[in-house]
């Protein structure tokens, strides 16, 4: 097929709970051809297995179904095709459900879905264990008439890139194409975040509640994204490329179908709330596939302490010599003081500091009420002032995740026509998909973008300032990893970021990172860096390891950091960041 239009995509859900309202905004707003949910998360893996434990029959987001209920109509009337993966870990109850839902509106609707993620069961103490899948399977229960798709555990950026294959009808091994349109989903996937939702530059746009954004994908790969006409927010360079940056850490982005080179990706603004995404590079895929593993890791509980006014730390020290017996029969016990409190406060919230304890162990009885009950039974004889934020409670079980590598040949990956008819969908034979090269490896020797010249010391007169009025952040988890990219949005500036924030400054700049592990990779096209922070959430999301336990606030801290920045770099009063 040749010469077809551009298709366009949008996105509707970037999360599991997000706006209900968003199926019937995107379906009213403008003209779609598909509109796509992405639903699941690393911890809404763990989410839908407790689910699962407690029903065989569930599994998957129940609120896909009712945002349905509302907009199949909707949906029908305009042609519009639906994939999500919000089936989790039943796609096929989920297809069944949706069917039922049709027959019961008496909407004529053919239903597919696409399942062999679910690797269970996988190994001992895993609760969920699911390989991410690709497009392929999605793009062949499109090209069998389905109306409507459901996924189990593919990626995020697989709901665009499979219906863009089946829209182009592109072949397997249309690498660029692919690599174009798995950035596109990239962008898509978190809905608001590219339509300026959790940007760093929020206060330039009226972002009180951004649209969700829309794709115009063509033939070739490339892409505009953009948003409906007279919604919120605002698509930007800026926004774009905050949202490339998410949860991705090399320049390689690595997947079933391609690997997508970022640092080959060139973004224009072509005009009002229209970005241009070009130049996407792909190549073969890994010959492995990822599989996301989640465990029940033990049973959590906590007490915040609220200390007032004088002696915090004389205070502080003091509930922990109180409670030091009991805490010594825990697995783990954490005690981290946030002095929010200020000299000489206007208000009794100001004056206070959070003294908060995090206590986990294997049993739920060594951290249960009993031990909560103790905390609180120090009210009439600790400090002056004593109290919690919240009464005594129970323990909680809290998660692990883990990632493994599985041979892409031994996953089951198969489309379920709307007929029943079952289609295995064969991974890129081995000979044809060699190992990419380290991702590490720099853009400049890639041949994705040259590097900027080095700023000479003393170049220029430097005035101390957060980092954040020349550079914009967004940060993520991956596991237990986090990711901080940072760009700007001037090449003089980039000159500056590159030679100033190395690993060295980084680890200085944020000090609970100092211990660990950090790679920086350059993508010179968006002017910007990505740092990967290796085992700073612990065992990720699920097990509640730190106060941010999905870092989403990493890079705002970052930014927030005073640093010697170039004076003719700093934007004036009425300016913008450079």
């Amino acid at each position: 097929m040749t010469g077809r239009r551009p298709l366009r995509i949008a996105n509707a859900s970037g999360f599991y709970g997000d706006r209900s309202s968003a199926f019937e905004e995107m379906l009213t707003g403008g003209p779609l051809d598909v509109l796509t949910g992405d639903y699941l998360a690393e911890l809404t893996m763990l989410i839908l297995g407790r689910d699962r434990l407690k029903n065989p029959d569930l599994g998957y987001a129940k609120t896909f179904l009712r945002q349905l209920e509302e907009s199949l109509a909707l949906a029908h009337e305009r042609g519009v095709r639906i994939v999500a993966n919000a089936g989790g870990l039943n796609p096929a109850g989920l297809a069944e459900a949706v069917r039922a839902l049709a027959s019961e509106a008496g909407i004529p609707l053919s239903v597919a879905h696409v399942e062999g993620d679910d690797l269970m069961p996988f190994a001992e103490g895993a609760l969920t264990a699911n390989a991410y899948l690709g497009g392929a399977g999605i793009t062949a229960c499109l090209r069998a008439g389905a109306d409507v798709v459901v996924t189990g555990r593919v990626t995020d950026a697989a709901l665009v890139s499979g219906p863009a294959a089946w829209w182009f009808d592109w072949a397997p091994d249309d690498y660029d194409r692919l690599a174009g349109a798995v950035v596109a989903g990239h962008v898509l996937e978190c809905g608001t975040q590219a339509t300026g939702g959790n940007y760093a530059f929020f206060t330039a746009h009226d972002v009180r509640r951004p649209g969700f954004p829309l794709a115009e994908i063509s033939e070739d790969g490339s892409s505009v994204i953009t948003k409906h006409p007279g919604t919120g927010g605002v698509v930007s360079v800026g926004t774009v490329t905050a949202q490339l940056l998410y949860e991705t850490q090399g320049p390689r982005y690595l997947g079933p179908d391609v690997t997508a080179r970022l640092d080959t990706v060139r973004l224009t603004q072509a005009g009002a709330d229209r970005v241009a995404v070009s130049g996407t590079v792909g190549e073969p895929p890994p010959p492995t596939l990822k599989v996301g593993v989640t465990r029940i890791g033990g049973w959590r509980n906590e007490v915040a302490f609220v200390l007032t006014g004088l002696d915090i730390e004389a205070k502080a020290a003091l509930v922990r010599a109180q409670l030091a017996d009991t805490l010594s029969q825990v697995a783990t016990a954490d005690w981290t003081l946030a002095r929010t409190d200020h000299e000489d406060a206007p208000t009794e919230e100001t004056a206070s500091a959070l003294l908060r304890l995090v206590v986990r162990d294997p049993s739920p009885d060594r951290v249960g009420r009993a031990l909560t009950s103790e905390a609180i039974e120090l009210a009439l004889a600790s400090y002056p002032g004593f109290h919690v934020t919240s009464p005594p409670g129970p323990a909680q079980p809290y998660g692990i995740f883990t990632s493994a590598a599985v041979p892409a040949a031994s996953v089951p990956h198969v489309a379920v026509f709307p007929d029943a008819t079952r289609l295995a969908i064969p991974p890129v034979p081995a000979s044809a998909r060699p190992a990419p090269e380290d991702p590490g490896v720099t853009p400049a020797a890639a041949g994705g973008g040259t590097e900027p010249a080095e700023v000479p010391a003393g170049a220029a007169a430097t005035t101390r300032a957060p980092l954040g009025r020349v550079v914009g952040a967004r940060s993520g988890d991956k596991g237990g990893d986090a990711n901080v990219g940072v760009w700007v949005e001037s090449d003089e500036a980039w000159a500056w970021l590159h030679t100033t924030l190395t690993v060295d400054t980084f680890k200085a700049l944020l000090p609970e990172t100092g211990p660990l592990p950090v790679t920086r990779h350059a993508l010179p096209n968006l002017r910007a860096l990505n740092f990967t922070v290796t085992g700073i959430l612990g065992a990720g999301v699920a097990s509640a390891h730190r106060f941010d336990p999905q870092a989403k606030a990493l890079g705002e801290w970052l930014r927030a950091r005073h640093i010697d920045i170039p004076a003719h770099l700093l934007p004036t009063p009425e300016g913008t960041c450079p």
